[in-house]
């Protein structure tokens, strides 16, 4: 028996806003951001860069130079973001990771907050800049979830894994990997509910829509560590 207990592999603890109900939250926020700035802000993206890049592309391929700032916005503003929070990390180290990821936290809040204000007085290339500063946070500081690799603001890897997962659940009979599949289900189907949220809500609420995004944030400093 004691041989047997020398061989069990330890189980990695799962660090802090890592588990499934913080991630859920996470993306559930991020799905508010993306459609909030895509239907507030003339088509662009908080955080879906790649999408921001595709947008440039076809807009200057038609000869529509004039539309393409916002978007250049966005991709400048974002990387400025990571930056930001790069600084951040430098000064909250690892054994502090549980008071740094709430800084960025309420930065990113902070952030959503201030565009809720102002958007409605401002040029709407501010309230994007502010918004992909706020995607860039979440995207830098949040990249783990169950100890695997996680991104709260791209699905495409997420279907990917999960059509891996059932596959290697019907072909080989792997338990874990249908465990992971039911993940990566919650995981899309909370970053698809914020954006359906933000499709119903903005009707009624217009600009302050965008809050619900620091409110699940909230929801998740409080109860998803």
């Amino acid at each position: 028996m004691g041989g047997l207990d020398m061989d069990r592999t330890p189980v990695e603890q799962i660090g802090p806003y890592e588990k499934l109900l913080s991630g859920s939250l996470l993306v559930m926020a991020a799905g508010v951001l993306d459609s909030y700035t895509y239907m507030q802000d003339d088509g662009v993206f908080a955080g879906l860069q790649t999408g921001n890049l595709i947008l440039t592309g076809l807009r200057i391929g038609r000869g529509d130079y004039g539309s393409i700032i916002q978007a250049l916005v966005s991709l400048v503003m974002f990387a400025v973001g990571v930056a930001i929070v790069r600084i951040i990390q430098y000064h909250y180290p690892n054994e502090r990771a549980v008071t740094r990821k709430r800084v960025i936290l309420v930065f990113e809040m902070a952030l959503i907050m201030i565009v809720s204000i102002i958007a409605n007085h401002v040029s709407i290339l501010i309230s994007t800049g502010l918004l992909a500063l706020a995607a860039a946070s979440q995207l830098q500081e949040f990249r783990k979830m169950k100890n695997g690799p996680f991104t709260p603001l791209m699905m495409t890897g997420n279907v990917r894994t999960l059509s891996e997962s059932v596959l290697d659940f019907v072909a080989q009979g792997d338990v874990k990997a249908l465990k992971k599949a039911g993940d990566i289900v919650t995981i899309i189907g909370s970053f698809f509910i914020g954006a359906l949220l933000n499709g119903y809500l903005i009707q009624y609420l217009h600009g302050q829509t965008i809050l619900l995004a620091a409110m699940i944030l909230l929801i998740t400093i409080l109860f998803a560590k």
